[in-house]
């Protein structure tokens, strides 16, 4: 158990703990609010590659998974969507840039966009099948990661990069 306790960095689990509360009240008490296109971004993904571009891939998915949890209490119409998804992207984003691709914001920006993209098809799919497919769905989609785009790319300057 000491062994536990000394491994455990509590100044960055408060500061993780913080960013995810910055994260979830700005999506939930500020962008839903503005709807181009009748359309919400959806910047939770961006936070959550972020943190897993920055940390090894465990953490990054077990900060998914706590993430995933809010913000499926948070979103009425989920149960439990995000508390699968973001901790398999954030683990695959870690993955990932432990292997293969670097850290720079190019790379972080296309694994966004990516994962950004998944997560408005998968919430596509997911309508689709409980309530019935439409062909306006897939502008839905596309004009959801294209107005995620710009609060990404804010979260790879943000506390996911400084948080040490």
């Amino acid at each position: 158990m000491k062994e536990l306790l000394a491994k455990l960095n509590i100044r960055k689990l408060l500061g993780y703990a913080l960013y995810m509360l910055l994260v979830l009240v700005f999506q939930n008490m500020f962008l839903t609010h503005i709807r181009p296109f009748g359309v919400s971004c959806m910047f939770l993904p961006a936070a959550v590659v972020a943190v897993g571009m920055f940390e090894d891939p465990i953490p990054g998915a077990v900060f998914a998974l706590i993430l995933g949890v809010f913000a499926d209490m948070a979103f009425v119409e989920n149960v439990i969507l995000f508390t699968v998804l973001f901790p398999v992207l954030s683990f695959a984003t870690g993955f990932v840039c432990r292997f293969f691709i670097n850290r720079r914001f190019f790379a972080f920006m296309f694994t966004a966009i990516g994962a950004l993209a998944v997560t408005a098809v998968v919430q596509m799919v997911k309508t689709a099948l409980v309530d019935s497919w439409s062909v306006s769905m897939i502008p839905t989609v596309v004009f959801q990661v294209l107005w995620s785009i710009p609060p990404a790319a804010v979260t790879y300057f943000g506390p996911a990069r400084w948080i040490k």
